[in-house]
């Protein structure tokens, strides 16, 4: 229980690998209207969302209907890419969030492991501890 902040924030980072997330990705990209996926690649200023040779007729497809700036004046990059991106850079932020908390938590024990048996010196000194 001492790492209990360390343990829950590395066990999120493990768990959410860049597999998982672009699955994760890829599911809700298919839930999406066509109006919810132009308007997140014009503000996102990217085309599609993962170029991957099992989807590649879909991501062509995106990329046609894409209304973004970079389109128009060089190469853009994929959606799914600046998603990941960006999410990795939030969980390298979790994780140092939790291994603050964490360090916390040790330091709270080793106070109350080293503090916990004084006596008060304001107690009587013939009563029983």
């Amino acid at each position: 229980m001492v790492c209990g902040g360390f343990t829950c924030s590395k066990n999120a980072l493990c768990s959410l690998n860049v597999v998982y997330m672009e699955a994760l990705l890829n599911s809700a990209w298919n839930i999406l209207l066509n109006d919810t996926k132009i308007d997140l690649e014009s503000q996102l200023n990217c085309c599609g969302l993962l170029n991957v040779t099992t989807k590649r007729t879909e991501f062509e497809q995106d990329v046609q209907n894409c209304p973004a700036i970079c389109k128009k004046e060089s190469v853009c990059f994929s959606c799914g890419d600046k998603m990941l991106n960006h999410a990795t850079e939030a969980l390298k932020i979790l994780g140092g969030v939790g291994l603050f908390f964490s360090f916390t938590e040790i330091l709270g024990v080793w106070l109350a492991v080293r503090y916990r048996n004084q006596k008060d010196p304001r107690a009587n000194p013939s009563a029983f501890l």
